[in-house]
């Protein structure tokens, strides 16, 4: 355990390396008074429109949720299931692992709610087809804006080509898993720790919401209503500095940028997710003191904002 915390510490040191050397480097290159005067464009209006931006997100996520639950015949309110939407934001983010984390947050405050295990797996099953479903729609629609723009890199291929196989990986092997809970596992398995009985509590996950083809589709939808509300928070942040630029070309840039987080060792996605974006809206030919800015107000709004609301839901969830 030890082990692992410093591991997970000298991570997040890296991450803020990354990100103050980015920041540095910027200032370097740019011009302080340049970002001076970027901050001071900020309008209180754009910010709470904003606000409302990452409020929908939560609204969203807690739908997928809701719609599934109810497939199952278990009722929970809408708006009691949004503090666990910004709770398992906290959860995804303090330790990189694909959304697997906030996932098993997840079905530990459902269980404290009294849900039965086996319908909190498939409320998992249906959450995680469509969230990879989602991610994936994004990741090959920036490809295609990537190739639009002639801006198809090698590197960009390689991260496109990893995230590909960790979002048909993570709902594959949960579902592997699934496939082998009847059966009888192999002797070393059997050591694990509450690995027979997760195994048999996904064998025994209700199947009827991995056939409902309406509800993945609307769920799915839901999980890129997210995505793309993300987008247009970090697409007002720039044209609240000033700049003019399409939202296609700032869709690329957010999704390459969360696709590094997502599949890189460092907590938060710390430094490297504001270098990817960072460098990609250069890319776009978004000026470096700009696209810093609107990236660090970005994450302001989806990160550290929510931060300790999120650490704080999450504790209360669980006692």
């Amino acid at each position: 355990m030890k082990t692992l915390v410093g591991k997970k510490f000298r991570a997040l040191y890296i991450g803020l390396l990354l990100l103050s050397g980015l920041i540095i480097l910027v200032s370097h290159f740019g011009e302080v008074e340049h970002f001076v005067q970027l901050l001071r464009q900020l309008e209180p209006a754009w910010l709470i429109v904003a606000l409302l931006l990452q409020a929908t997100t939560y609204f969203c996520v807690a739908s997928v949720w809701f719609l599934a639950l109810r497939a199952v015949d278990v009722h929970q309110s809408l708006l009691s299931l949004m503090p666990l939407a910004v709770a398992k934001l906290f959860s995804d983010q303090a330790m990189p692992s694909g959304g697997m984390s906030g996932t098993a947050f997840f079905i530990a405050a459902l269980n404290r709610r009294g849900i039965a295990n086996h319908l909190c797996m498939a409320t998992l099953l249906l959450s995680l087809v469509s969230f990879y479903g989602a991610y994936m729609g994004a990741a090959l629609l920036t490809v295609f804006l990537l190739a639009f723009y002639h801006a198809l890199y090698i590197w960009v291929i390689l991260v496109v080509i990893i995230f590909s196989l960790v979002a048909v990986g993570m709902p594959s092997g949960i579902l592997c898993l699934r496939s082998l809970g009847q059966k009888t596992l192999p002797p070393l398995l059997l050591h694990i720790p509450g690995l027979k009985e997760l195994m048999q509590s996904i064998a025994n996950a209700p199947r009827e919401l991995l056939h409902n083809r309406a509800l993945i589709i609307t769920t799915t939808l839901l999980h890129s209503a997210v995505f793309f509300l993300d987008i247009a928070t970090l697409w007002i942040m720039l044209h609240v500095l000033g700049l003019q630029i399409s939202y296609l070309a700032v869709f690329p840039s957010f999704i390459l940028a969360s696709m590094v987080a997502t599949i890189g060792p460092i907590p938060l996605g710390l430094g490297t997710f504001e270098a990817t974006c960072v460098s990609m809206l250069r890319i776009m030919g978004v000026p470096i003191e700009a696209a810093l800015t609107a990236t660090l107000l970005l994450r302001g709004f989806t990160l550290w904002l929510p931060m300790l609301p999120g650490m704080l839901l999450a504790r209360r969830a669980l006692r």
